[in-house]
């Protein structure tokens, strides 16, 4: 199991709606999580700054890999490009962050 962490970037004003969103997330795209090997699923949204942190554990980090050809995962990128900062293909920008500490 490992844990992975990142960062993405939420257009100001748009708070509420991506918590909206989130909320109301679609069951189909739960699933393909799950399916992929990820749990523990967090995001926290630093309210200064609109940076969004993101973290969760994956039984094997290859399937990653996997999520952007699936066309579920596209469609979910396509709902969220208005809201926060995307790259060409409407994924979001991620930055990886490298753990430095971790208290179990």
């Amino acid at each position: 199991m490992r844990r992975v962490a990142f960062k993405m970037k939420l257009f100001k004003g748009c708070e509420e709606e991506y918590k909206k969103r989130h909320d109301e997330i679609w069951p189909g795209l739960k699933e393909l999580l799950k399916q992929t090997g990820i749990s523990d699923y967090s995001i926290f949204l630093d309210k200064e700054t609109n940076d969004l942190f993101g973290c969760f554990t994956i039984d094997e980090i290859q399937k990653l890999d996997e999520l952007p050809g699936k066309s579920l995962m596209k469609e979910w990128w396509d709902h969220m490009k208005d809201i926060m900062e995307t790259n060409a293909d409407h994924s979001p920008v991620s930055i990886s962050l490298n753990e430095v500490f971790y208290l179990p």
